[in-house]
């Protein structure tokens, strides 16, 4: 098990810290969604097989919610994706200063667009874990539901964070 959250903190780390560095950048609304669908991708094929990739609370809580993962393992797959999350902030503070999202959280227009991305993005998760999408494909579409989730949620006003781990 220790693996499987060392696996989980890492890459939600990596995630965390390429949305974050890319939110820092110029023309961050057109990158972001590209670097966050790369990153996912990358990881369901290096942590995948270790730790099913989750890196994000909500894909935890939905596959908790279909008992495709214990309450103490999704319990402990949460805190070390909020400790990895933590961590990227913690250096992308570090090294860039904070960085501003441009969007007020408790806007109902930025929560319907988020909820809206993560929908589509759970779609793909789905797919991917209840057997229809096979192995060699899952990082494709992982990261391809993740970059249209996105996509869906920025034209709809959000800064399309789609992660709890990662909007903290």
């Amino acid at each position: 098990m220790q693996n499987k959250l060392i696996a989980e903190a890492v890459g939600t780390f990596g995630l965390a810290l390429a949305v974050l560095t890319s939110l820092s950048m110029e023309g961050a609304v057109m990158v972001t969604p590209v670097v966050a669908g790369l990153v996912l991708a990358l990881f369901v094929y290096t942590i995948g097989a270790r730790s099913g990739c989750h890196i994000n609370p909500a894909i935890t809580l939905g596959l908790w919610s279909i008992n495709k993962i214990k309450t103490n393992d999704a319990v402990s797959y949460i805190i070390a994706q909020l400790l990895g999350a933590l961590l990227a902030f913690g250096l992308v503070s570090t090294l860039i200063g904070n960085v501003a999202l441009g969007m007020a959280p408790e806007s109902m227009t930025v929560f319907l667009a988020e909820i809206i991305g993560a929908a589509f993005f759970a779609f793909g998760v789905a797919a991917v874990v209840s057997g229809p999408v096979h192995g060699h494909m899952s990082g494709l579409v992982v990261g391809g539901s993740l970059l249209l989730g996105i996509m869906l949620a920025v034209a709809f006003g959000s800064a399309g964070i789609l992660n709890p781990a990662v909007a903290l």
